[in-house]
């Protein structure tokens, strides 16, 4: 991580999305800042540690952390504006809803969305800046949340296990079963599914 450099002088916080590939639920993102005085070991890109690590982190990076939110864009709205487009909503509705703003932002990814302050895309940030790590597990542990409380509902599609993206096992059961009014209507598999209800 150290050849990202830091402005001087001002907080920063990190930003991450989880659920641009997956056929269902919303896209999800996430903002931190993290307490430069209360260090969490530990930290790294969400999909290279383990469930269970993740979800022994969320809980300390929330209390460690000096803030963080969660945004989040509907499926309604993916398929309205388009999934790039969301996920840069998404994102800045995380941001915006920080207790505490911050005056830089690393953002994941290769572009930045609209924000009222400074920010700077970082390819691979989730394992290279730690507020970007953090993220990254809590937009994780939120959106895996999500997928496993759609699954109680809907088990026949099994999203405990493949979390809404396009396995085999999600692809037969939109074929059997059709779509839910939380699939994706504008991702092919998903109209496909649609046009042979």
């Amino acid at each position: 991580m150290s050849d990202i450099i830091y402005p001087s002088g001002v907080l920063v916080a990190g930003v991450d999305e989880v659920g641009r590939g997956p056929l269902v639920g919303d896209v999800v993102t996430a903002a931190v800042i993290l307490d430069p005085n209360r260090p969490i070991p530990g930290l790294a890109d969400s999909k290279k540690i383990s469930e269970k690590k993740r979800e022994l982190l969320a809980p300390l990076i929330r209390e460690h952390a000096l803030a963080w939110a969660i945004g989040r864009c509907s499926a309604a709205e993916i398929d309205q504006l388009n999934i790039l487009q969301a996920t840069m909503l998404a994102m800045t509705r995380a941001v915006a809803r920080l207790a505490v703003q911050p005056g830089f932002v690393f953002i994941d990814g290769n572009r930045c969305p609209s924000l009222p302050m400074p920010a700077q895309a970082v390819v691979k940030g989730d394992s290279r800046v730690a507020e970007i790590s953090a993220a990254s597990i809590l937009a994780k542990v939120a959106r895996d949340q999500e997928m496993l409380a759609l699954d109680a509902l809907h088990p026949e599609y099994g999203f405990a296990r493949h979390k809404g993206y396009p396995t085999k096992e999600h692809l037969a059961a939109l074929a059997e079963h059709g779509a839910l009014p939380e699939h994706r209507r504008s991702f092919k598999p998903v109209a496909r599914a649609l046009e042979g209800a």
